[in-house]
Parts: structure tokens; C-alpha cells; sequence
């Protein structure tokens, strides 16, 4: 039993323990791994500059920087104004005549033609007293209605010439208010014609726009324009 004991420790141990116990008088080679070194590359030469072409690009390089910072002594900055600037200059702006309908014949007389819906008027203006004729009648006989009379005389009230100039209408078709429009445009024009200096003021009253609107025509199956017969349901 006692030698059984006395037994090696290390038969006990297994062979872990048995390969980790070192026997004396033996010695572990050193492992040593294998490192491999890169080939050194072999650095190109740098080019060496001829200390004058360095100088030199050196002054060029400041002179540009310069060139693009700094500006001369000498030249003054204007001043920066926001929303001013120089006044425009009129006589610089174009300046269109304005379109003359009328004209004048070989005796000096302004003639200018009207229309309005489906009536024609042809008027001839001359200085005078004042006569007004409408197809060989006058004003207050051809037109018996103030308000057709007023409107003809407006764009002689305007030019202030009522009573300076004398007026021979012809007019043809249509009825009262569409001759009388005629009227007022013809005269308009010729006085322009006549005169263009009193453009602007036959321009803002009106005078010289010809009023476009026109009877709406008959539909096929209404009784006019837009009214229609009356529906029978039965």
C-alpha cells in the first residue's frame, strides 16, 4: 500500500500534467517566426528647381494674389446706393404720333367717317359759327331727344370748339342711337385730323373708341336672339 502511495504524482495527473512538467537537463528550442521584410522601394530623386525660377514663381504667385485683393491707391471706390440710380432721361423714351383716322381735302376741310351698330356717318368740320346740319336738317329737328343731342356736341364741348367750327353730317341706317354714335365718332376724328393737338383730350373722353357692340343675330328655332317660343310639355 505505502507503495502505492509513494507512487509518481504525476502518473495521476494524466498526460496534460505529464507534458507540462519539465525534465531537467533538457532545453525547448525557441520557435521563432519567420518574418519577412518588403522590399525597400527605392525613393525618386526629386527634381531640384533652379533657385531663380522658384524666385520667380514666387513673385508671380503674390503678384496675382495681389492683382486680386488689393486694387491701386489711386482709384476711388463709388459709392453702392441701394434702390437710387440716375433719373431717366425723357427725351431718351419713344415717342409714337398717335394714329390719325381722318384728313383733310384740297379746300381745308376735315372729313372723318363714324360707325356704330349698323349706321355710317360721314362728317365734314371747317371753322365757322357754330352751324350744325344732320342730312340737310338741323340738330334740334333731326334729333328731338336732349340726351342724342348732348352726346354729339361732347366732343365739341371737350375740344372747347362748339360755337368755332361748323359741322355737315350725312348719316345712313340704323336708328337714332346708332347714328348718333356715328356721329360723335366721325366728328372726333375729324377734328383730330384737323388738329392734333386735341388728341389726348378726345382720348380720354372717349371719344376716338369706336363702340363695337352689335345686335346679337337671330338663332334657328328662337324667336330672337335668345328668346324662344313658349314650351308645351303635352
Amino acid at each position: 500500500m505505502a507503495e502505492n502511495s509513494s507512487e509518481d504524482p504525476s502518473a495521476e495527473a494524466g498526460p496534460e500534467a505529464s507534458d507540462s512538467v519539465s525534465i531537467p537537463g533538457e532545453t525547448k528550442p525557441a520557435i521563432e517566426e519567420a518574418v519577412e521584410e518588403a522590399p525597400a522601394i527605392p525613393e525618386a530623386p526629386e527634381a531640384a528647381e533652379p533657385e531663380d525660377e522658384q524666385v520667380a514663381a514666387g513673385d508671380d504667385a503674390v503678384q496675382s494674389d495681389d492683382a486680386g485683393t488689393s486694387e491701386p491707391a489711386d482709384v476711388a471706390l463709388g459709392e453702392l446706393t441701394l434702390g437710387e440710380g440716375a433719373p431717366a432721361d425723357e427725351s431718351l423714351e419713344p415717342q409714337t404720333s398717335p394714329m390719325i383716322r381722318g384728313k383733310i381735302d384740297r379746300f381745308g376741310i376735315a372729313m372723318g367717317t363714324g360707325r356704330r351698330k349698323t349706321s355710317v356717318a360721314r362728317v365734314r368740320i371747317k371753322e365757322g359759327n357754330g352751324d350744325l346740319v344732320i342730312n340737310g336738317r338741323a340738330l334740334e329737328e333731326y334729333f328731338p331727344v336732349e340726351r342724342d343731342r348732348l352726346n354729339i356736341q361732347a366732343p365739341l364741348r371737350a375740344t372747347e370748339t362748339l360755337g368755332n367750327v361748323d359741322v355737315w353730317v350725312s348719316v345712313r341706317g340704323g336708328g337714332t342711337t346708332g347714328q348718333s354714335g356715328a356721329i360723335v365718332l366721325g366728328i372726333a376724328r375729324a377734328l383730330q385730323a384737323m388738329n392734333a393737338d386735341l388728341h389726348s383730350q378726345l382720348s380720354e373722353g372717349g371719344y376716338l373708341t369706336r363702340d363695337g357692340r352689335m345686335v346679337e343675330r337671330k338663332k334657328y328655332g328662337f324667336k330672337k336672339a335668345r328668346k324662344s317660343f313658349q314650351f308645351s310639355k303635352r
